[in-house]
């Protein structure tokens, strides 16, 4: 019987089945909790990358550190898909750099609960089975760039270099097309960021130009309720009783036009600056109408496009012109006619013109010599002369480097921000460069100014990004050959007789008051400038004031988290109002975010060079290497 049940065969299986069945389903738990763990596993991670993506975009939008955080945690739940949001814990490490670029890391925490380890664990006495991984992820922000070229264009800028053939303008257009050239190829592994890097040109030299196309920007001051925009001129003397068809009304702070003879486009309207350039004519021939001859008359000028700069504080920031701070408003320059006729003869048949500074237009047929300095004044603030029309065969008007309304305004207008790695934003940008000249005077701070203000996000130029967007980085390059210069009448060899103290410029006349205060270039500065007498009123004293507006206009450009490169070109260090240009120059620098000073490499380097004419190719590509290194790629 034995034999007989050992070779039966007929349960064999079902003893094998039972013996087998134990590993089989504990390895098909294995199983099946090894696939739900990499499932959750990846969700949590892709969940993790498209919070990162996501996060970065806010923050470049200008998210504040709570909104970045709290945006990223249901950001990153609402894409868990099989994972229960309770099971993971996120930590958000932003970037350090609060203006432009950097690293964002996130990390998250998943706890996986296996669906058959449970009861294994409890059988051999363990409270949990739990599971825990911690995956992470990081982006780089990318920093785009917006670079204002602030060039000097003074007159010295035309002087030939002894090493070489060329002058110091035609070797600073070549280094500045190279540096443009070189950032805008770096560009090219930004594609995907929407204008990577964009470069302004601002030219400057006594002034800068805003360009003529602004006349009638919300901006400008085009109803003259600047107290700088009449200054020079005097209405008050085009009375009703004088002429009632033409007549100026005061509304308020504004002059209106009055009368039925005035041009269409300016009757009952505000008579400004504008006013005075469209006011100019002369004759230019005559035709005949019905049997009479009529005379024809044509424009003399038109405004070119230069702005003074504004009193303190805000020539020497970006505040946004306003209605209620007309103060904060732009005014077109006009240079007034000083004293003296151009075609008036005096009774024995010559021209009084007194040999003052800028006498460009006669004084409504004042024949007298009087140089009482009251008399010369008003006479200088006569708006009556200007609707004289000039006679026909009238010389044209001089230069702007020499005299007439647009005096001093010798620079070609401001390129706005343009995108340099498209070919017509580049094209702009050379082909603003190869227009410069080099004629004027040297104001430093007005340029740098305008530097600023052509990478700000708000009007006068509003092609910038918001300050607030994170990524990008604006810098201003500073670069001039000489010392500030605002000059008196005395180094022209001319006269002063109205007591204008100095030729008229981006601030005026310095002889001028600003509402019975300090002139405006003396307007915020220290004990160190001369407020009055005679020590007041010089050039040195004029480069003071500037120099201080300037060393004020770097220290807000760089609280406000501007990048300031500077350079200065071919000064000399023993002469004293160059030293000090040298000094104010390198202090007005940020520093390098990865060059080290050489003296002592535990501080950084400043971003300043002291370059001649023969090493400006080589520090331009310095600067080149500089403004790499500003933006993070990868």
């Amino acid at each position: 019987m034995f034999l007989k049940f050992r070779k039966d065969t007929r349960g064999n299986y079902a003893l094998v089945t039972a013996l087998v069945m134990a590993p089989m389903m504990g390895a098909l738990a294995i199983a099946v909790d090894y696939t739900e763990m990499s499932r959750q596993r990846l969700d949590t991670r892709n969940a993790l990358d498209a919070a990162n993506i996501a996060t970065a975009r806010q923050l470049q939008s200008g998210a504040t550190e709570t909104q970045a955080k709290a945006y990223a945690l249901t950001f990153f739940r609402a894409n868990l898909r099989h994972v229960q949001p309770g099971k993971t814990t996120l930590n958000v490490t932003l970037p350090s750099n609060a203006v432009g670029g950097g690293e964002m890391r996130m990390c998250a925490d998943l706890v996986y609960s296996p669906y058959f380890l449970p009861a294994a664990a409890r059988l051999i006495g363990k409270d949990s089975s739990d599971f825990q991984f911690t995956t992470c992820s990081q982006v780089r922000l990318k920093n785009s760039l917006e670079v204002a070229l602030v060039l000097d264009n003074s007159g010295s800028m035309d002087d030939k270099v002894a090493s070489s053939t060329k002058s110091r303008m035609e070797l600073l257009k070549a280094a500045a097309k190279q540096l443009v050239d070189t950032i805008s190829k770096q560009a090219d592994m930004m594609k995907q960021v929407e204008k990577p890097v964009q470069f302004a040109v601002v030219p400057f030299a006594a002034s800068v130009n805003v360009g003529a196309q602004f006349e009638t920007a919300a901006w400008m001051d085009t109803t003259g309720a600047s107290p700088v925009h009449h200054e020079n001129v005097d209405w008050s003397v085009m009375t009703q009783a004088r002429d009632a068809n033409q007549y100026a009304q005061k509304v308020g702070d504004v002059w209106m036009a009055r009368g039925s003879t005035w041009d269409a486009t300016q009757k009952d309207k505000p008579l400004t600056r504008f006013s005075l350039f469209k006011l100019l004519k002369k004759q230019t021939g005559s035709h005949k109408e019905n049997g009479k001859t009529i005379i024809d008359y044509g424009p003399v000028a038109s405004w070119s496009g230069c702005v003074e700069a504004r009193p303190a504080p805000y020539n020497i920031d970006d505040t946004l012109p306003v209605t209620a701070k007309p103060e904060t408003y732009f005014v077109p320059m006009f240079a007034p006619d000083e004293t003296g006729n151009i075609w008036t003869k005096q009774s024995n048949g010559t021209i009084k013109t007194f040999s003052m500074n800028n006498s460009w237009w006669d004084d409504n047929g004042d024949t007298s010599t009087t140089t009482t300095a009251a008399v010369q004044l008003a006479r200088q603030k006569n708006t009556l002369k200007y609707i004289m029309p000039g006679p026909l065969g009238l010389a044209a008007l001089p230069a702007p480097i020499s005299g007439g309304p647009n005096y001093m305004c010798t620079t070609s207008a401001i390129t706005p921000l343009q995108d340099v790695t498209k070919t017509d934003g580049k094209t702009k940008v050379n082909s603003a460069i190869d227009g410069m000249a080099a004629v004027g005077a040297t104001n430093v701070p007005e340029g740098m100014a305008w530097g600023w203000r052509v990478l700000s996000h708000g009007e006068p130029f509003s092609e910038g990004r918001s300050e607030v967007e994170k990524g990008n980085d604006k810098v201003i390059i500073v670069l001039t050959d000489g010392a500030n210069t605002y000059y008196t009448p005395g180094y022209f060899g001319n006269n002063d007789y109205a007591g204008n103290k100095s030729s008229y410029s981006a601030y005026g006349y310095t002889g001028t008051k600003y509402q019975n205060g300090d002139t405006r270039l003396f307007m915020g500065t220290s004990s160190s400038v001369v407020k009055s007498g005679t020590s007041a009123y010089t050039e040195s004293n004029y480069s003071t004031a500037l120099n201080e507006q300037f060393a004020k206009l770097c220290d807000n450009a760089k609280s406000n988290n501007l990048i300031v490169m500077t350079v200065a070109l071919d000064l000399d260090s023993k002469k004293t109002a160059e030293a000090a240009q040298i000094a104010a120059l390198k202090k007005c620098a940020s520093d390098s975010r990865y060059r080290k000073d050489p003296t002592d490499p535990s501080k950084p380097d400043k971003m300043f060079w002291n370059a001649t004419s023969s090493t400006l190719e080589a520090d331009f590509k310095k600067i080149a290497d500089e403004l790499s290194n500003l933006r993070i790629v990868g």
